[in-house]
C-alpha cells in the first residue's frame, strides 16, 4: 500500500497545479516556463511525444490555451504520489474548460492530468519532467477559441 504524502509536499503539488491553471487561463506562456524542466517529455494532442520545454509550448501549449476559457483543476482531487527520498512525485488531477466550436458555441471540456515531478530538495516547489494531459471520451479534441467578449 502506498502510503499518504506528507502534507507539505501535497500542499507543493496542488501549488503546481494551480500556478498552471493561472498560466494557462492568463495565456502566459512564459509564466509557465519555470513550472517545467527545460528538457521535459510530454504526450501531446497533436504529436506523440514532445521533447523540450520550448517545443511543448509550440506543439500544444499555443495549440489550446488562445482557443479555450475557464481552465482550472478541481483541487479538491488533485492526488500525489511522492516517493520515499521526497524528491520525485507523481500528480494526478482533473481539469475543467470551455472549448468553443467553429459557431462559437462553448462546450465543455473536462480532462485529465498525469504530472512527473522534481525537485532538489525537500521544501522546493516541484517542477513537471513529463506531463500527459488528455481529455475526456468523446469530448471534441479542437477548440476555435470564439470567446464571449
Amino acid at each position: 500500500m502506498i502510503a499518504p504524502p506528507d502534507p507539505d509536499d501535497l500542499e507543493r503539488v496542488k501549488k503546481w497545479f494551480r500556478r498552471l491553471s493561472e498560466q494557462v487561463q492568463a495565456v502566459d506562456f512564459a509564466g509557465a516556463h519555470p513550472l517545467f524542466a527545460e528538457d521535459m517529455i510530454a504526450f501531446g494532442t497533436f504529436e506523440n511525444f514532445i521533447t523540450g520545454r520550448e517545443a511543448a509550448e509550440r506543439a500544444q501549449w499555443r495549440n489550446v490555451w488562445p482557443v479555450t476559457s475557464g481552465f482550472r483543476f478541481r483541487e479538491d482531487d488533485i492526488r500525489a504520489i511522492v516517493s520515499p527520498d521526497r524528491l520525485t512525485a507523481i500528480g494526478m488531477g482533473v481539469f475543467d474548460s470551455t472549448g468553443y466550436q467553429e459557431d462559437g458555441t462553448p462546450y465543455e471540456r473536462p480532462g485529465r492530468t498525469t504530472v512527473a515531478l522534481s525537485r532538489r530538495r525537500i521544501g522546493e516547489d516541484w517542477v513537471a519532467d513529463h506531463t500527459h494531459m488528455s481529455l475526456f471520451r468523446d469530448v471534441p479534441s479542437r477548440s476555435f477559441g470564439h470567446k464571449p467578449g
